[in-house]
């Protein structure tokens, strides 16, 4: 089930909730981020993953998109540290969309 929540009081816009998930592979350099995809929940879990809303599902996907460029050449020591580099961009990128 989904949950759409109303943008401002005076619009008929809508959001659409969604939980990022990724895969986070082990190389020869380090870990790396890829395969990103969401999926629509009623339940978002900040705690153990990241959650983010998107008026459109082409705002939704040009988000996965950027995340794919962005994190393809990157690499980590440690999931922990891929976990808190996508959750940061991510509330990053959900600032300046607000």
């Amino acid at each position: 089930m989904t949950i759409r929540l109303p943008v401002g009081r005076e619009t008929a816009s809508f959001v659409m909730l969604y939980q990022l998930n990724w895969k986070t592979l082990p190389g020869l350099c380090g870990l790396s981020c890829s395969e990103f995809s969401a999926s629509p929940t009623s339940a978002p879990d900040n705690e153990r993953g990241v959650a983010f809303a998107c008026a459109t599902d082409a705002e939704r996907d040009a988000l996965l998109r950027r995340l794919e460029e962005y994190f393809a050449p990157q690499r980590f020591s440690n999931a922990a540290a891929a976990f808190e580099a996508v959750k940061a961009y991510v509330l990053e990128w959900a600032a300046k969309v607000l």
